[in-house]
């Protein structure tokens, strides 16, 4: 697949040995959801050293938004602390914007190692090159990346928890060969979009579907009407036009629903976090333009039981926070993240946290389970199953959803494997 670099990027194991551990006592006023020193409030003896990590995501940017992402990790430090922390430990958050650029990337990750991070987890950008430099100088893991970048899957530092927008465009691929005839794709006219059609073909190709006629948008438009008409015309009648235009694929959609009627069956597609239950409640729902929309998404729908105890976590210590959809995947991902975090904590077991400690544990083959959100997750090299462009990745599996009656429900049953298809 053009765009995505190899394994140039990968670093042997030997490098990372050496890590400097750091003191985690930092208080910074007005950046941090807790701070503070010696005995911790709610944890017994109040010995062991607080544990500072990052949470980032662009908000109120021109482009595609998470807003909800830092809110989950603050939602979560909050029950883990008002629980004894994690094995012990306070949980301090930090959260930046990156406001969905280079520079604001850079300085999140800059600030990240000043405030002696031990990770960031569950976060979003676009700027992977920017960010997972400074990261790799100071040894800081990339715990849980929304996974839009390709250095989320060949940094050395990077441990993701799904297969990233690339087994989510291979997956909509694979959905869209069951049901539709020809595809017409309408995606993001930048460098991270250059990619996708490459992506969505190869799901197609594995349906024995021809590929997706590729049309560019720009990221930030406010009306879709032109790149609408030609995906119109290429999908055909029976065909399907997925678009994947983050924040700006529901302008899409308003753009395409308003051109005239020509009579053709054409279904429309996206994956989640492009379309979501509250898009879809907020447009009519099962009277509204995304009735039988195909999507592709992580994780099980959300009405699924294995995500009770986020809802419960949310409904308890988010305050009421507009900014948490618990349907929005960057949520859900945070979430997960977060739980690999508890996971590796509990397995180091030590009085003081460091960064190297967390790689180290995270290397040996810690086990994570989400409670069926995911597979069990480990990030061993054997666990890794090499797909060329995508080595870091532990978790290729997707899952096909279509909206009925206005609710997103499971199209197929249970996960479906893309990995493969990425090789």
């Amino acid at each position: 697949m053009t765009g995505w670099r190899r394994f140039s990027s990968i670093r042997p194991f030997e490098a990372r040995t050496a890590r400097t551990a750091r003191t985690l006592c930092t208080a910074v006023a007005g950046a941090s959801l807790l701070a503070g020193c010696g005995v911790l409030p709610g944890i017994p003896g109040g010995s062991k050293e607080p544990v500072t990590v990052m949470t980032w995501a662009p908000v109120d940017s021109n482009a595609t938004n998470r807003p909800g992402m830092p809110a989950m990790a603050k939602a979560y430090a909050r029950w883990a602390n008002a629980s004894g922390g994690i094995s012990g430990h306070r949980l301090r958050v930090l959260t930046c914007n990156e406001r969905n650029s280079g520079a604001g990337a850079a300085d999140c990750a800059r600030r990240a190692v000043k405030e002696k991070a031990v990770a960031v987890v569950g976060s979003y950008s676009q700027h992977g090159r920017e960010f997972m430099a400074p990261l790799e100088a100071a040894s800081i893991p990339y715990l849980g990346g929304y996974g839009i970048t390709e250095e989320e899957f060949n940094s050395y530092l990077s441990y993701p928890v799904n297969g990233g927008q690339a087994t989510l465009l291979a997956g909509n691929g694979r959905q869209l060969a069951r049901n539709c005839g020809r595809t017409a794709m309408v995606r993001p006219d930048t460098i991270t979009g250059d990619d996708f059609p490459d992506l969505l073909d190869s799901g197609l190709a594995q349906g024995r579907r021809g590929p997706a006629a590729d049309i560019r948008a720009a990221e930030n438009a406010s009306d879709y009407t032109r790149p609408a008409t030609r995906a119109r015309e290429q999908a055909q009648d029976g065909g399907c036009v997925t678009a994947v235009l983050g924040d700006r694929t529901e302008t899409f959609f308003d753009s395409y629903r308003r051109l005239p009627d020509d009579g053709r069956d054409i279904r429309v597609s996206s994956v989640l976090g492009n379309i979501g239950q509250a898009l879809v409640n907020r447009t009519g729902g099962r009277s509204g333009p995304f009735e039988g929309t195909y999507l592709t998404g992580w994780y099980p729908v959300a009405s699924d039981p294995a995500w009770k105890p986020m809802l419960k976590v949310i409904d308890t210590y988010a305050f009421g926070d507009n900014d948490i959809d618990a349907t929005d995947p960057g949520t859900q991902t945070t979430w997960i993240a977060y739980t690999a975090l508890r996971a590796v904590i509990g397995a180091i077991g030590d009085d003081e946290i460091t960064p190297g400690k967390i790689t180290d544990t995270l290397d040996r083959g810690v086990r994570v389970d989400t409670g069926g959100l995911t597979p069990p997750l480990r990030w061993r090299y054997e666990d890794m199953p090499g797909v060329p462009g995508f080595p870091r990745v532990v978790n290729g599996d997707v899952t096909f959803q279509v909206v009925r009656e206005g609710r997103l429900v499971a199209e197929k049953k249970g996960f479906v494997d893309v990995g493969h298809t990425l090789s």
